[in-house]
C-alpha cells in the first residue's frame, strides 16, 4: 500500500519526500503536479478551487504499492485503503511566516495556511480520514533532513510513534492569537 507525506506549505514535503522515496524505493506522486497537469484547478480571486473527484478518479489510476503520495491535498482525495501510513509534517508557524514572506505569499494566503497550521486542520482531517493508526505527525521546525527521514522509516517499520504537535498552545502562551487570527 501506498505511503503518504501531507502538511501545510512550507514543511518541507517534497524535500523530504524526495529523500524518503530514495530511501525505500518508492516513486513519488506529487497530488498537486498531477491536478495541474489534468487542468483541475480552478483560480478564484487569490485562491485556487481543485475538482477533487475528478482528482480521486485519476489518483485510483496512478497509485501503486510502492508510491510516495505528496501533498496537502491528500486527505481529501485518498481513502483509507489505499494508505499504509500518512505523515503530516508539522512546522513552528512562527517559522512558517518567514517562508511564506520569502515565496511572496499575500496576506490573505499567509494568514490561512498559517491559521490552517496552529488550529491542525490537516492534521484533524488526516486522523478522520485515514484513523489514527496509520496517522503520525513530525515536527520539522528543528529537524535535519536526515533525520527527518530517519524517523519516517522508523515509523514505516513499525519502530517509532509520532510526535504531538499543538501550535495552539504555543501562541497562545505568547498571547498571540491576535497576531494570527485577527478577525
Amino acid at each position: 500500500m501506498s505511503i503518504v507525506i501531507t502538511g501545510n506549505p512550507g514543511v518541507g514535503k517534497h524535500t523530504i519526500a524526495k529523500n524518503v522515496a530514495k530511501e525505500i524505493g518508492y516513486e513519488i506522486l506529487d497530488i498537486n503536479k498531477i491536478a495541474f497537469d489534468a487542468g483541475l484547478y480552478e483560480k478564484k480571486d487569490q485562491t485556487s478551487d481543485v475538482d477533487i473527484e475528478r482528482l480521486r478518479k485519476i489518483l485510483k489510476t496512478k497509485i501503486t504499492k510502492k508510491s510516495l503520495l505528496v501533498g496537502h491535498l491528500a486527505p481529501y482525495v485518498l481513502t483509507k485503503s489505499q494508505i499504509k501510513k500518512a505523515i503530516i509534517l508539522r512546522k513552528n508557524p512562527y517559522k512558517l511566516i518567514l517562508i511564506y514572506k520569502k515565496r511572496g505569499y499575500s496576506r490573505k494566503k499567509m494568514a490561512e495556511n498559517l491559521g490552517s497550521e496552529i488550529l491542525g486542520i490537516i492534521t484533524h482531517d488526516t486522523i478522520k480520514k485515514l484513523g489514527t493508526s496509520k496517522t503520525h505527525q513530525i515536527d520539522t521546525t528543528t529537524k535535519s533532513i536526515s533525520k527527518i527521514t530517519k524517523q519516517i522509516q522508523s515509523i514505516l517499520d513499525g519502530k517509532s510513534l509520532d510526535e504531538m504537535v499543538d501550535w495552539l498552545s504555543l501562541v497562545s502562551e505568547k498571547n498571540d492569537l491576535k497576531k494570527f487570527f485577527p478577525y
